[in-house]
């Protein structure tokens, strides 16, 4: 399988001259040891699958290290928590760079120990799956932002993309770039693997039927505002435990929860998170959409489609190790608001797909699946101008036209693929 370069390369060698260890964390597949073995192609490689080296690393991490020794990568180091009070050990100890690259798919438990045992000496890398730019081979390293500056810089180097539908419905597994590999197959060896694995690990599932119907009523619902009660009594269980289930997703990789936009002004916003499948292929999988082409077409078009906009704006922002967490979120409310439509007044609810604060403004996203788009689709934007001690920036419609131009004043269309 030929080798796609990461925009984490460069990050991940600076990080090796600047701390004593290295964590790339993400989902299964995403890449991490591809990445960790093509970097550091000399380095010493040992992966805690092997049942003897995680056994030895858990209950002899002194022996472990001494046997491999450092600059060595450890992959699966979740497996064995045991051995990161002996690598800070050997961190305090050694006065070099670069010692360890760790890597692990199970977030869940692995950053409890990185930040009780390496705090400081750790740098922490989110390795998602492959993006548009870098699978365009695409240079441009910089967030998404909607504005005229970003459209400007990035139209250097960006290149069109003629069938979205089958980058959406493909997905972002390096594995899948490979025409040989299938689909389906691929999917099918992925959930098992992960609820077999992963899940077991993460809470001691014992209902991995009921495990797996779970993630498919949490796959329909992509692209909505999360309903505990409304997926507890599809799958026969109750709220907590899709509670809980669902945070073994997020911690894995495999969702994520997009949070409410919250200010005093705003008091009638709707409070509960959006959820979103981090990749659409297994999101079109687990819904049984076999095909781009019935995708395209399908009652769930939109909402894949959303999804996949909003996963590569988080690419965007952790490619370039920016923890965006706590700058993104969406806005729904239940106040009315009037808009005209083909020459008639209407109201309607009011709601703003994605928001990026950034340096105290407030950038507004609406997402639409069209090629063509009208100023009335971001009438909600004006509810941010309300926000004290805040300031509205430049909005955007992500959609499908071909070239980017301006909507309304402060308002951008600007094409999915200049994400």
């Amino acid at each position: 399988m030929k080798y796609i370069s990461r925009a984490m390369e460069a990050r991940l060698k600076k990080y090796n001259e600047t701390y004593k260890a290295i964590l790339v964390t993400g989902a299964r597949q995403v890449g991490k040891s591809t990445l960790l073995k093509t970097v550091f192609p000399d380095r010493r490689y040992v992966s805690l699958d092997d049942p003897f080296l995680e056994e030895q690393a858990r209950y002899n991490g002194d022996m472990f290290l001494a046997l491999n020794p450092a600059p060595v990568t450890i992959d699966e180091v979740q497996r064995a928590k045991e051995l990161f009070r002996y690598i800070k050990i050997k961190c305090d100890e050694i006065d070099a760079y670069g010692l360890y690259c760790l890597s692990g798919s199970q977030p869940f438990h692995l950053m409890a120990n990185v930040s009780e045992s390496l705090s400081g000496r750790i740098g922490i890398i989110e390795l998602s799956g492959l993006s548009m730019r870098e699978l365009s081979n695409d240079p441009y390293d910089k967030h998404f932002l909607p504005t005229m500056q970003h459209i400007a810089q990035h139209q250097q180097t960006v290149q069109p993309i003629q069938n979205i539908w089958e980058v959406i419905h493909r997905g972002s597994y390096p594995e899948l770039i490979d025409s040989r590999k299938e689909w389906a197959a691929f999917y099918a060896d992925y959930v098992k693997t992960y609820l077999e694995r992963d899940v077991r690990e993460l809470a001691a599932v014992q209902d991995l039927s009921a495990f797996r119907r779970f993630m498919i009523a949490a796959a329909a619902r992509t692209g909505s505002i999360l309903n505990y009660s409304n997926i507890a009594s599809e799958i026969g269980k109750d709220a907590d435990t899709v509670k809980r289930w669902l945070s073994i997703l997020e911690a894995s990789g495999i969702i994520y929860l997009l949070e409410p936009y919250t200010s005093s002004v705003l008091k009638r916003a709707i409070k509960s998170p959006k959820l979103y499948f981090r990749d659409t292929g297994l999101a079109c999988y687990l819904t049984r959409w076999l095909s781009a082409e019935a995708l395209a077409y399908g009652a769930m078009n939109g909402a894949m489609f959303e999804t996949f906009a909003i996963s590569e704006i988080l690419k965007s922002f952790s490619n370039e190790g920016i923890d965006y967490r706590y700058m993104v979120s969406y806005y729904r409310g239940k106040d009315q608001l009037k808009i005209k439509k083909d020459g008639k007044s209407l109201q309607t609810e009011t709601e703003i797909d994605f928001i990026i604060e950034e340096n105290g403004v407030l950038y507004p996203v609406e997402i639409k699946m069209n090629n063509k788009v009208t100023a009335e689709m971001t009438a909600a934007f004006q509810l941010l101008d309300k926000i004290p001690d805040k300031k509205r920036g430049m909005g955007c419609i992500l959609c499908t036209c071909p070239q980017p131009g301006m909507v309304r004043e402060n308002v951008l269309q600007i094409p999915v693929w200049y994400i």
